[in-house]
C-alpha cells in the first residue's frame, strides 16, 4: 500500500475541486510542533517573569548572583506559583480532551483523516490566539487555561497526532511501519529543535509578542493545508455521526472483545509501556525549563534555546539511530537500548548543577526517543485497518493520560523538593523508566514476534 496514490476524491463521495493537491501528513506534524515548542518555553518564562513582578522579585539573572545558593523564599515561590499554573493548563487540557480526541478519533475512521486534522487544527489556532492577547494586554494568566481547554475542545495536539499516526498506518505496510512511525517522530523533533533555537534568541530580541504572532501564522497555514491540500488515506470515507458513544464503544472494543489472546494481551502491556514513557517524557519536560531558570543553573532565554533545542535532537538521532540498529537487532532491544540511554539522561540531569553537566544528560539522550515508534507500530500489527482511528485515539487517551499524571507528579513533586533534592523529580522518572524496560522485555521473550499477521497489509 505504502507508495501508492489512494482512491481519487470522486471516488469518495468528495469534490476534487475540494483538494488543491495531494500533500502527506508530515508537514502538519511539522508545522503543529514548530507553532507549540514556540510558544511551550516562552509561556513558562512569561509566567514566570508576570509572578516575578507581582511578588516584587526583582529576576535579574545573572552569574554573580546566581552563584549564591542561599534560600530565597521570593524566588521559590515565583517557582512554585509557575509550576501549579502550567499544572492547571495541563489539567484542563487534558479533562476536556479526554472527552473529544478519543471521539474525533474513532470518528476519522468512518468519515476519514481529514476532518480531525482540520479540527485540531482550528484549535491549535485559538489557542494562540489566546496567547497573543494574555501577552499583548496584560490579561490574567487564567486565560492560558481557557485557552487549552478551547484546543483540546477541537481535539489538541493529541488528536492531530492520533490523525497522524492513524494516516501513516493506513499507507504503511506492516514492514515499513516502525520506520514511517520514526519519520513522523522526527518530523516533530526537528520542529521542535528549530522552534526553540529561535525562540530563545527572538524572545532576548524583541520579547514575547512576535514569536506568538509567528505561531498564529504558521497554524493559519496549516488549517489550510489540513483543509485543501492534505491527501486522504481512508479508503472509502462513509459520513457518520459525531456525538455518538458508539465512537467510545469502539475504542473499548479494541481492548475487550474476545480476540486472539495473544493480539490483546499485548494490546493492553504495550498501552501500559507507552504510558511511563509519556509519563517521564512529558514530566520531565514540564519542569525542565523551570530547573534551568532557577539556581544553580540560572540560564537565560539563549541558553532555554539551546537546551530546548538539545532536547528535542534526539528526535532525528533516534530516527537515524533506529534505521542502523535494525540491520542487527530486533525492535524490542532497540527499545531496550533508548530506554537505558534515557534513564541514564535523568540521573545525569538529577545531580546537574553546571551548565555542561546538563548538556552532557540531553547528550545521553540521543537515543531516547526511538521506544514510542516502535511501540506504536507493534500496537498498530495488532488491530484491522478499520481500527486504526480508533487504536490511535486510544494511544492519545493513553498519552493525555500520562501527561496528566506527569504534570500532577513533576509539576507537584518539583517544588516540594526544593529544600532537600532539587533534582529528586529526574531520579524518579529514571525509576519509572524500568517498568516499560521490563515490559517490552518480558513481552519479547515471551513471543518474540507478537505482531503476527492476523490482518495482511498491502506491500
Amino acid at each position: 500500500m505504502e507508495g501508492r496514490a489512494s482512491p481519487p476524491d470522486e471516488a469518495r463521495g468528495r469534490p476534487a475541486a475540494a483538494v488543491l493537491c495531494r500533500g502527506p501528513v508530515e508537514p502538519l506534524i511539522f508545522l503543529a510542533n514548530f507553532a507549540l515548542v514556540l510558544q511551550g518555553p516562552l509561556t513558562t518564562q512569561y509566567l514566570w517573569h508576570r509572578f516575578s513582578a507581582d511578588l516584587g522579585y526583582n529576576g535579574t539573572r545573572d552569574r554573580g548572583s546566581c552563584s549564591n545558593h542561599s534560600a530565597d523564599p521570593i524566588m521559590k515561590e515565583v517557582e512554585t506559583l509557575t509550576s501549579h499554573w502550567t499544572l492547571y493548563m495541563n489539567l484542563g487540557g487534558f479533562l476536556v480532551g479526554l472527552f473529544s480526541f478519543t471521539l474525533l478519533g474513532a470518528w476519522s475512521d468512518c468519515v476519514g483523516r481529514r476532518p480531525l486534522l482540520v479540527l485540531a487544527s482550528l484549535g491549535l489556532l485559538l489557542q494562540a490566539l489566546v496567547s497573543i492577547f494574555v501577552v499583548q494586554l496584560q490579561l490574567h494568566v487564567g486565560y492560558f487555561v481557557l485557552g487549552r481547554i478551547l484546543c483540546a475542545l477541537f481535539g489538541d495536539f493529541s488528536g492531530l497526532l492520533a490523525a497522524g499516526f492513524a494516516s501513516v498506518a493506513d499507507v504503511s505496510s506492516s514492514r515499513s511501519r516502525t520506520m514511517r512511525m520514526a519519520l513522523l517522530e522526527s518530523c516533530i523533533g526537528v520542529a521542535g529543535m528549530l522552534a526553540s533555537l529561535l525562540g530563545g534568541h527572538w524572545l532576548r530580541a524583541q520579547g514575547y509578542a512576535n514569536p506568538f504572532w509567528l505561531a498564529l501564522a504558521l497554524l493559519i497555514a496549516m488549517t489550510l493545508y489540513a483543509a485543501f491540500c492534505f491527501g486522504e488515506t481512508v479508503k472509502e470515507p462513509t459520513p457518520a455521526r459525531l456525538f455518538t458513544l458508539r465512537h467510545h464503544r469502539s475504542i473499548v472494543r479494541l481492548y475487550v472483545t474476545p480476540a486472539p489472546e495473544k493480539s490483546r494481551r499485548h494490546l493492553a502491556l504495550y498501552s501500559l509501556a507507552i504510558f511511563m514513557v509519556v509519563t517521564v517524557h512529558f514530566g520531565a519536560q514540564d519542569i525542565l525549563t523551570l530547573y534551568e531558570l532557577s539556581k544553580p543553573l540560572c540560564w537565560d532565554s539563549k541558553l532555554i534555546g539551546y537546551g530546548s533545542a538539545a532536547q528535542h535532537l534526539p528526535y532525528l538521532t533516534s530516527l537515524l539511530g533506529l534505521r542502523l540498529l535494525q540491520h542487527c537487532l530486533a525492535d524490542a532491544w532497540v527499545a531496550e537500548i533508548g530506554l537505558a540511554f534515557n534513564i541514564l539522561g535523568m540521573v545525569v540531569f538529577a545531580f546537574a548543577t553546571i551548565t555542561p553537566l546538563m548538556f552532557t544528560g540531553y547528550g545521553l539522550l540521543f537515543l531516547s526517543l526511538v521506544t514510542t515508534p516502535i511501540i506504536r507500530a507493534k500496537l498498530s500489527k495488532l488491530v484491522g485497518e478499520s481500527e486504526q482511528g480508533a487504536l490511535f485515539s486510544a494511544v492519545a487517551c493513553v498519552n493525555g493520560l500520562a501527561m496528566l499524571m506527569a504534570s500532577g507528579i513533576f509539576n507537584s513533586l518539583y517544588p516540594a523538593t526544593l529544600n532537600f533534592m532539587k533534582g529528586f523529580p529526574f531520579l524518579l522518572g529514571a525509576g519509572l523508566l524500568f517498568i516499560p524496560a521490563i515490559l517490552i522485555g518480558v513481552l519479547e521473550k515471551a513471543n518474540p514476534r507478537p505482531e503476527f499477521q492476523q490482518f495482511p497489509q498491502s506491500p
